[in-house]
């Protein structure tokens, strides 16, 4: 059994620092924070938007990016995010400053205190749908599946909770980064008044060089506390008929997606582990050197999105089943987030294990892969094991 060590992909402009001065710096508001197992970022303020509008966001980004370049200062990088759906704006901008450190996991959290969940904000917590619901579309996606309608499809559900008073967001990106200091913890502007907030395992894509890195994840088991059942968890995904179909899918179509960009393409013939302090995830971690120079960071990401880890095959297919199950908009959920540079180098991480915060209120996501063998429990089950990441960082229960 082994677990999957990333590759740096790492910014040439970071220079020493504390990245938990960065992470104790955030407000939210403004600022957009972001940290990856190779880099911390904080951008603050606002000094342009990329404009929405239709024809390649690409273009966009680059027009924006190169009409901000200025001798002498530091190049510009466009933050933020994108939804789900390619209908739906955007939130990406150019920050007025960026600072930029090592690696949370680099630096000791003694030097930031971080507050425990508050218990005391009394939380009301609404589930959508209900679990009872949630399996039944479940099953409902199983039996199409079986007929041979679709192969996969990833049903999402959420929790809804709402506190007395507005809850400290710098507090709870904090909880979220010492709980996983070695993911990709972000919080960002998703709209008017919204922040978005969290803890992906999952990078999409990031490009550095003319080299492009992709890990996706497909199939998951949650973490014991016990630790020989947390180990026997892990093997056992590992041997998975239905997690290494499952993650098949996901590799098979991230392989086709980027094979056109590259020279070559290292694709490992078995997946690893990949474990947060949730849940084990089945991991794959592809490998190219890009033929096109002007291939950007984002025009990969692009490509790639939505994956089969996010959303099904076919894609039209299993986004019409999406539609017709889950009974709320998954605006930012599976998604991405991330940041691109002048020169199209980035990174852009799968927006899971996150929440939507509006004033008193908070939503979160969390879904998981459906298949014709999938068990309406054993998904369900799943999804509550995902929430508890930011359960555990709210201080609520279900």
């Amino acid at each position: 059994m082994s677990v999957t060590v990333r590759e740096a992909i790492v910014p040439p402009h970071v220079t020493p620092g504390a990245a938990t001065a960065l992470l104790g710096a955030y407000r939210p508001g403004d600022d957009r924070f972001l940290a990856s197992p190779h880099h911390t970022l904080l951008g603050r303020g606002t000094a342009e938007e990329v404009p929405q509008g239709t024809g390649p966001l690409t273009r966009r980004v680059r027009a924006v990016l190169d009409a901000r370049r200025r001798p002498g200062q530091p190049a510009p990088i466009v933050v933020g995010s994108l939804p789900f759906s390619p209908d739906a704006p955007h939130t990406l901008a150019v920050p007025e400053s960026v600072r930029w450190a090592p690696p949370l996991r680099e630096d000791p959290f003694v030097a930031l205190p971080v507050p425990e969940a508050d218990d005391s904000a009394s939380w009301q917590v609404c589930e959508v749908p209900s679990a009872a619901r949630y399996r039944e579309a479940v099953a409902a996606a199983v039996g199409r599946m079986r007929a041979g309608e679709f192969e996969k499809v990833v049903l999402a559900r959420t929790l809804e909770l709402t506190s007395p008073r507005e809850p400290d967001l710098s507090a709870m990106l904090r909880r979220l980064a010492r709980r996983d200091p070695a993911g990709y913890t972000f919080a960002v502007p998703s709209g008017t008044g919204r922040t978005l907030i969290g803890a992906s395992p999952e990078l999409l894509v990031a490009r550095r060089d003319g080299r492009l890195t992709a890990n996706p994840l497909a199939g998951s088991t949650p973490r014991s506390d016990d630790l020989a059942e947390d180990v026997r968890r892990a093997a056992a995904l590992l041997e998975s008929a239905k997690d290494l179909h499952e993650h098949a899918f996901v590799v098979d179509a991230v392989r086709e997606a980027l094979a056109p960009y590259c020279a070559g393409l290292d694709v490992p013939k078995r997946p690893t582990l990949v474990r947060t302090a949730a849940m084990w995830h089945l991991s794959t971690t592809l490998t190219g050197e890009l033929t096109d120079p002007d291939i950007c960071a984002l025009g990969l990401a692009s490509a790639l999105h939505p994956t089969p880890a996010v959303c099904g095959t076919p894609t039209d297919a299993a986004r019409a089943v999406i539609a017709e199950s889950e009974p709320f908009d998954r605006g930012p959920y599976t998604g991405m987030v991330g940041w691109q540079d002048a020169d199209g180098d980035g990174e852009w991480v799968v927006t899971i294990r996150c929440a939507e915060a509006e004033g008193r209120s908070l939503r979160l996501f969390a879904g998981a892969g459906v298949v014709a063998t999938s068990s309406p429990r054993a998904e369900t089950a799943e999804t509550g094991a995902k929430f508890r990441t930011f359960l555990n960082a709210v201080g609520a229960a279900l």
